[in-house]
């Protein structure tokens, strides 16, 4: 199966900031004018062709850039919860991006596994793909041929080994039943 992933464009934290959200409300930051842009041109590109369906991670970001792409080359959506990003927080309640940012550094430091006998608030890789794998190999499984994967950076990482995944720049990858996933990427997500 062919899956075209595709990172949200550019989000806008500033509305998030400015009403006080924490944990997951931080993931209800729309696109700024510049992520609809990436958004727009991504939709106009040949990696498109063939796409039978679109899948979006919940959060705001990338459903509104799913969303975006399904409206100009008229793919249908579906959302799929488990597409979202990896958790800096397991509670939830997080309250900055600097918290966010703390987390990264501990799951850097780590490389993604949880130090013996600690158990962190942030999602380990094996964690991560346990959510992730059952996802497309219920797609697999369905016989679909081609989809669009509206996700975020360490979920595309996990699946293509790029640790800079940028904005709205599609990445093809052959999806099989034994594809091996990437547990730890160098340089960055």
């Amino acid at each position: 199966m062919q899956l075209v992933l595709i990172r949200h464009g550019k989000t806008d934290y500033r509305p998030v900031d400015e009403r006080g959200l924490i944990g997951n409300g931080r993931d209800l930051a729309p696109l700024g004018n510049k992520g609809i842009r990436q958004a727009e041109e991504c939709a106009r590109r040949t990696a498109l062709k063939g796409v039978e369906l679109i899948l979006s991670s919940p959060y705001t970001r990338a459903l509104q850039t799913a969303a975006i792409i399904s409206r100009i080359t008229q793919i249908p959506l579906r959302v799929e919860i488990d597409l979202r990003e990896w958790q800096p927080d397991r509670t939830h309640l997080y309250g900055s991006t600097q918290n966010v940012r703390d987390s990264q550094s501990a799951y850097d430091q780590h490389r993604g596994v949880h130090p013996e006998g600690e158990t962190p608030l942030w999602e380990s890789t094996a964690e991560m793909i346990a959510r992730l794998r059952p996802v497309f190999d219920r797609y697999l499984q369905e016989g679909w041929e081609k989809l669009a994967v509206v996700a975020h950076g360490m979920v595309i990482g996990r699946l293509t080994g790029i640790g800079s995944v940028q904005h709205c720049l599609p990445y093809t990858i052959t999806y099989t039943e034994d594809y091996t996933w990437h547990h730890w990427v160098e340089d960055g997500i």
